[in-house]
């Protein structure tokens, strides 16, 4: 015991004041340099939001969470409550503008950098390894992208790192109570997406290879268990009231390949790419820290890893599912970083920092929509560059995460052309049915403005909703891809509008027909028009 306190309270070599951290001497120029540099990583990220915050337009998505968020629920058919009650929220405070909407995502960003800053001197990290950690988070594009759009996926790394931190905290102190904390953060990120539920089972196996096991026999994470597992309770029954409609989902969209499946060195090729080439380079040196003698200590998140990216290979998942993972592997990254050259080439750090900071700068214009569309075109042109794809869909002269920013209020305004030319009787009647919940979702945020009454479809979470009461008697139907089997289920159709963005995806460039007498009660066939994909 007396050469453990003599260990722990040798002071670092330094002429200068010092700070207190568990019971560490620690020089505090170390502190306030990487705080420095950390500030400036989230001013760096402020500036771009404020630059390019409201560039193209809505996402599809955001408009769909905004729409979920008019309907207050404990879940959703393809996603938990969490991201809609904000949507809810800023609508009833701040609004819906551009600006308005992301930046609950810039705060997501922002604390994205902070936390892994953070983790990394949890790792042992002081000045290098803790500015170097941040900007690893900062520049990784898949972070940049999502903190952009008004996404669930935007606060997914904050949150997960949130996690790791506080279950670093209760294994150094041994204050177990820490565990109920845990299970309350992991009960909240459920909320916002059940992916942190894959990371927890690979990180409760890796701690049966490692000393961290000794938790498992502590009842405060099994009491944490349980609080999570209250906080969730109410969005699980909701599943099973209707089924578990999610795992429905997930059903359908593996049966019909929509998403992108990859082999291992493919989906491996893509987290390097969604991470930053030379940023990746942080997270193969957390490995290799993870798997050595200083630290074996963490070497639990190590493990958490290998089987977690390995079990979303076999399940197929979507490449960016990982991505909140990498918060915990920058900073061990740059904790080895530090270790590794910090009586040596100590430059070496600065200049991997210069080259991480040109090449994101040249990357942007993939990452983010910081030049004008056809710019881009002629830039990723010529540059030889295109982000990752997430889906199996054919794409225009923009990839998907730009287009989808593209039309929709183009497509709203020439339907809404068509309704009011209709007379007034008639347009009391008419129904705007989309085929997706992403016209469904244009329609009902942009609807407003033209004069159009709440869409209905039988897509996701709209066909709980319902058909609000239409008969079928005159629908407006948006994104028809067969229009002859649509004229055999009415008794007469029209052309409503032919609808055409060259700048949005070419599957949402569909036209919208008019279809008078639906041949059966639109009410009575509802229930067997269900589409979850």
């Amino acid at each position: 015991m007396e050469q453990q306190a003599e260990s722990i309270d040798r002071p670092l070599p330094s002429t200068g004041s010092h700070s207190r951290d568990n019971g560490v001497s620690v020089p505090l120029d170390y502190h306030v340099t990487a705080i420095y540099i950390v500030i400036a990583c989230v001013a760096v990220r402020v500036a771009l939001y404020l630059c390019f915050g409201p560039q193209y337009g809505y996402f599809r998505d955001e408009m769909y969470y905004l729409a979920c968020g008019r309907h207050p629920q404990w879940s959703y058919v393809d996603q938990p409550p969490l991201w809609p009650w904000v949507a809810w929220l800023l609508e009833h405070t701040i609004g819906t503008s551009l600006y308005a909407l992301r930046f609950a995502s810039l705060l997501g960003g922002i604390a994205a950098i902070v936390l892994t800053a953070r983790l990394a001197y949890e790792f042992g990290a002081r000045r290098t390894g803790i500015w170097l950690a941040a900007l690893a988070a900062l520049c990784a594009p898949l972070y940049l992208m999502m903190a952009h759009l008004f996404t669930m996926n935007a606060i997914d790394p904050a949150l997960w790192a949130a996690c790791a931190l506080v279950a670093i905290r209760a294994h150094k102190t041994g204050n177990d109570r820490l565990w109920l904390v845990f299970g309350a953060l992991v009960g909240i990120t459920v909320l916002n997406k059940y992916g942190i539920l894959f990371f927890v089972a690979a990180f409760l196996v890796a701690m049966l290879f490692t000393d961290w096991r000794k938790h498992l026999a502590s009842r405060w994470l099994w009491l944490g268990a349980l609080v999570g597992a209250a906080i969730d309770l109410p969005s699980f029954l909701w599943q099973a009231r209707y089924h578990y409609p999610f795992l429905e989902l997930m059903k359908h969209v593996r049966d019909s390949g929509r998403d992108v499946k990859l082999p291992p060195l493919g989906f491996m090729s893509q987290q390097i790419q969604m991470m930053h080439p030379i940023g990746f380079l942080l997270v193969i040196a957390a490995l290799l820290f993870f798997f050595s003698r200083r630290g074996r200590e963490y070497r639990v998140f190590g493990i958490t890893y290998v089987i977690f990216v390995g079990a979303l290979m076999v399940l197929g998942a979507k490449n960016y599912y990982v991505g909140p993972i990498y918060t915990i592997l920058f900073a061990a990254g740059a904790v080895a970083v530090e270790q590794w050259f910090a009586n040596r080439v100590r430059w070496l750090p600065i200049a991997y920092a210069v080259l991480l900071v040109i090449t994101t700068a040249i990357l942007m214009p993939i990452i983010l929509p910081v030049l004008t569309p056809m710019k881009y075109v002629a830039y990723a042109n010529a540059m030889h560059l295109a982000p990752p794809k997430f889906e199996n869909q054919r794409q225009g002269p923009l990839p998907q995460l730009y287009a989808d920013m593209f039309g929709w209020e183009d497509k709203v305004r020439l339907v809404a052309k068509y309704y009011q030319s209709l007379p007034a009787d008639e347009r009391a009647k008419t129904a705007i049915f989309a085929n997706n919940w992403g016209d469904a979702s244009a329609f009902e945020f942009f609807g407003p403005k033209y004069g159009l009454p709440q869409p209905i479809s039988p897509h996701q979470t709209y066909w709980i909703w319902g058909p609000r009461g239409y008969t079928g008697e005159s629908l407006l139907v948006v994104d028809e891809y067969d229009p002859d089997h649509l004229a055999s289920l009415c008794e007469s159709t029209t052309l409503a509008a032919d609808i055409h963005h060259p700048l949005a995806r070419p599957d949402s460039n569909i036209p919208a027909y008019h279809c008078r007498g639906l041949r059966s009660d639109l009410r009575e066939v509802w229930p067997r028009i269900k589409h979850f994909d």
